[in-house]
């Protein structure tokens, strides 16, 4: 039934993708820039959800080098469309991030990441939305 889910579900695309990536080794540009992506994806509870930063932000005279994720709670996706996150939307992503950062961001924060950063710490995020079924089916060696 579970299994049935994944393959039929929201993240059914999510799980061919990276299925796709796992099971060769990445050929073109496309594969080869989505391949942290995945490593990103397969993150879990006893992984780090902190990124360094490849351009930090400054405010100030504070100088922030990464940032650290926590798995949000549903109300702190409020104002935020579940498909957009999943889609890892910018407008959806300066929403939520801010509330599950530390140090914290700011709306604005986030508008002046590196692009490259907020595709990895969106990474992260995409990962705690994964149910535990997805997680173990990336995690296994014969997907």
């Amino acid at each position: 039934m579970a299994r049935a889910w994944i393959e039929s579900g929201p993240y059914s695309l999510l799980t061919q993708h990276t299925e796709s990536h796992v099971k060769h080794a990445p050929t073109s540009d496309n594969e080869r820039s989505a391949a942290p992506i995945q490593d990103t994806l397969r993150n879990d509870s006893t992984q780090s959800n902190t990124h360094t930063l490849d351009t930090p932000l400054v405010r100030g005279k504070q100088t922030l080098d990464a940032i650290t994720l926590r798995k949000p709670t549903v109300g702190e996706l409020r104002g935020a469309s579940l498909s957009d996150l999943i889609n890892l939307d910018v407008a959806a992503l300066q929403k939520v991030l801010p509330r599950i950062s530390s140090p914290t961001l700011t709306e604005h924060d986030v508008a002046n990441l590196d692009p490259a950063d907020l595709i990895m710490l969106g990474g992260i995020f995409a990962s705690f939305l994964m149910p535990k079924a997805v997680k173990s089916k990336l995690d296994s060696p014969s997907a």
